[in-house]
């Protein structure tokens, strides 16, 4: 059997993002609560995620959803993360503005742990790409797009996403 270079690049990505997947989910996060969601997107799914981009784009004069939907096409495979909003319950905080938890949630807050902890774990993920040699970028505009999409399962607020992509160049830099 021979495996030629685009069925090898495309397996060799989707192997990244599911370790990306693991590296996101045991990421440090606050009184051990895990509010995230973790999901992979690639063919079809994935050229619906670029579309959205460039519809949301359209509608709302950004052109960088548009440019962000160009890499997308140019991946083999998306990671996305997301975050439930829900207050961790920690005393005497307050970084998310309001007094304690319980005001947080009458306002309908977004509590600043739920957020730290999907930046480490973005963080976490894209650091397992970059070790093994695969082109990433993480872009608010993928997880926007899903949202919108409804890709989660539950009620996720926040969300990112990295695309993956093995090429001679990487499709995310030098970008117009």
């Amino acid at each position: 059997m021979i495996h030629r270079r685009e069925a090898i690049e495309k397996a060799a990505a989707i192997q990244v993002a599911e370790l990306m997947a693991v590296a996101a989910r045991t990421a440090p996060k606050a009184k051990g609560t895990d509010n995230l969601e973790i999901i992979l997107v690639e063919g079809e799914e994935k050229d619906i995620l670029a579309e959205e981009m460039r519809k949301i784009a359209k509608e709302n004069d950004a052109a960088f959803f548009a440019r962000d939907a160009g890499n997308i096409e140019q991946s083999h495979v998306v990671f996305l993360a997301g975050t439930r909003v829900q207050t961790v319950g920690i005393a005497v905080c307050g970084y998310c503005g309001y007094a304690d938890c319980a005001e947080n949630h009458e306002n309908d807050g977004i509590c600043a742990f739920n957020s730290g902890d999907l930046g480490v774990a973005l963080g976490s993920a894209a650091s397992v790409a970059a070790d093994h040699r695969c082109d990433n970028r993480i872009m608010f505009t993928a997880g926007k797009a899903a949202m919108n999409l409804s890709y989660f399962e539950t009620a996720v607020k926040m969300a990112y996403g990295i695309p993956l992509s093995v090429s001679g160049k990487s499709p995310y830099f030098d970008r117009k």
